[in-house]
């Protein structure tokens, strides 16, 4: 029995798999999906290229597996921030502080799922644009929250979704930026975001909307 069987076999299962899927993320950040080679991946998990075949499959379906686990990963890191006893406003600035937190402590994961899936498209891109739908819609319950509180539901129902797409887009943008500049604190990020945002969700749900004059 070779050593690497028995190392195998001492671990279990899902370690493996994190632990190959950890690798993964690493070297598909730095070289993008192309560029990157199954012999980069099995030297950093430490594991042959037939167990990462055995385990996860082709480096397709490895990129994959990288692309829904850290997908799944910053939603969730979103949604535990988001504390629904708070106002919505305080809602959704918990909820950006967290986002840019799982940015600044996992820039790989972020590369992965902003510049690289991106990059490749198909249905890579398409596993990007389901999740970026999902975040849409936490921040979009939150408008409309925050119309009901004002007596002005339909109002922002009619634009909070588009208005909550722009505003994860400008999110994203900013997480961008963040990655050059990481002596900005989450807590600076999600207060910009809000007060470049924020104010103006405010304002509509208010009904002082601006006009053009011509």
């Amino acid at each position: 029995m070779t050593e690497e069987v028995q190392r195998a076999r001492r671990l279990p299962r899902a370690v493996r798999e994190r632990q190959i899927l950890d690798a993964a993320v690493q070297v598909f950040s730095r070289y993008g999906y192309h560029t990157a080679s199954m012999d980069e991946i099995s030297e950093v998990a430490g594991v042959s290229k037939p167990m990462i075949y055995t385990y996860l499959g082709s480096k397709e379906d490895l990129f994959a597996k990288c692309i829904r686990r850290e997908a799944t990963r910053l939603l969730e890191a979103i949604q535990d921030g988001v504390k629904p006893e708070l106002p919505p406003d305080m809602q959704l600035w918990h909820g950006l502080r967290s986002f840019y937190r799982f940015v600044a402590d996992f820039r790989e994961s972020w590369t992965v799922l902003h510049r690289q899936a991106l990059t490749v498209g198909g249905e890579f891109a398409a596993e990007i644009t389901a999740m970026r739908a999902r975040a849409i819609e936490l921040v979009a319950a939150l408008v409309v929250n925050a119309g009901a509180r004002k007596g002005l539901a339909e109002q922002a129902e009619f634009s909070g979704e588009g208005l909550s797409a722009a505003l994860v887009g400008a999110a994203e943008s900013l997480a961008d930026w963040a990655l050059d500049h990481p002596d900005v604190s989450d807590g600076v990020l999600a207060s910009w975001l809000m007060n470049l945002v924020w104010l103006g969700f405010n304002d509509l749900v208010e009904g002082d909307v601006w006009k053009p004059t011509e």
